[in-house]
């Protein structure tokens, strides 16, 4: 049996893809610090994972702790080869990742994300775990003036939160081009990830102030907050407003899925591909969506631009699909239903 380390194992991807993997027979090391989430999604995996009772408590393990107590992550790691079955890829979502608060508190993401990243990294090289898979984000390519981007688009972010990305993605290609080990290494840079897991039970149950836009669309629709802001009416898009590509959260994990296969069974080194669905829904337009689709009402108002954003952030998924024969699957209408049911459901 294959053990998996999953960092921010927590929070709403990882919790997504902690599932996944125990429902496909791995066992999963989680860790997660609690600075964006709380311990509701793991109490949920313990609670309505399909995985039999004895086997999930024999194949999930949780630690609450920051990958940057090195100690820690060596007894994980310590603890995983114990049991007779070692860690052998770690899928990181450990980090800090909000645009706006990363250009109001910078060193903040630069310790985390990369100071983070190093470490984790160094005890993976210590165990002899070569095999990982990083998440990055969209945000890496900063303004691009073509659209739908493809992975070899100009890397020039323009805020902290993708300039900690950028980096690390710079670390891992020089880690890669190493003679001492061989490491093999998918990169993927995420779109908008959004929507719930089918069951309405895990969705992003994120702590303190979320500002991303599903969330708060959510809100506004329930009567948690009064009004959703808008930020900029004059951007060069058809009705200007930002244009994103969002790609739900059960595709993501697919995503996922399909490169820690990859990376099992094929001899690429290091890989970088864009997740997403290539198609791009502006903000306007994903308003309309959401209220046709779930008969709410979302107030909404236009207040200033927000500094650190884009207008277009379209993903051009081609090299995925040519590579693994992955392509996302379900629709915008999917995702604000999704949303809207886990939000129901999960409100308190």
């Amino acid at each position: 049996m294959k053990s998996i380390l999953v960092t921010g194992g927590a929070g709403y991807i990882g919790s997504h893809i902690s599932l996944s993997l125990l429902e496909k027979g791995f066992n999963v090391y989680s860790i997660d610090s609690f600075i964006n989430s709380t311990n509701k999604s793991i109490s949920i995996l313990k609670k309505y994972s399909q995985v039999n009772r004895n086997e999930f408590s024999r194949n999930f393990k949780f630690y609450n702790g920051d990958i940057r107590n090195e100690n820690l992550l060596i007894d994980i790691f310590n603890e995983a080869k114990k049991n007779n079955f070692p860690i052998i890829a770690v899928i990181h979502f450990a980090g800090l990742k909000s645009v706006l608060d990363s250009t109001n508190n910078p060193l903040k993401y630069w310790s985390n994300n990369l100071s983070g990243t190093i470490n984790l990294l160094s005890v993976m090289e210590k165990f002899e775990c070569n095999n990982l898979i990083f998440s990055s984000s969209a945000t890496v390519y900063g303004h691009v003036d073509n659209a739908p981007i493809s992975e070899d688009s100009n890397i020039d972010p323009i805020n902290p939160y993708g300039k900690t990305k950028a980096y690390i993605e710079s670390l891992l290609f020089d880690l890669n081009k190493s003679k001492n080990r061989f490491w093999k290494i998918r990169i993927l840079r995420y779109f908008n990830p959004v929507g719930s897991h089918s069951s309405g039970l895990l969705g992003e149950d994120y702590k303190g102030e979320n500002d991303n836009l599903f969330p708060i669309l959510c809100d506004v629709a329930y009567g948690n907050k009064n009004i959703l802001d808008i930020y900029g009416n004059d951007w060069p898009t058809k009705d200007g407003t930002c244009i994103r590509d969002y790609i739900h959260i059960m595709d993501l994990v697919s995503g996922h899925l399909c490169c820690l296969e990859s990376i099992f069974s094929c001899e690429d080194k290091i890989s970088v591909f864009n997740l997403g669905t290539g198609k791009g829904t502006s903000i306007i337009e994903l308003i309309n969506i959401f209220e046709k689709v779930n008969n709410v009402k979302i107030n909404h108002r236009f207040v200033e631009r927000r500094n650190g954003d884009s207008p277009v952030l379209i993903a051009n998924c081609d090299l995925i699909f040519e590579k693994l024969n992955w392509k996302s699957e379900r629709t915008i209408e999917d995702m604000c239903r999704d949303c809207w049911i886990w939000k129901i459901k999960n409100d308190d």
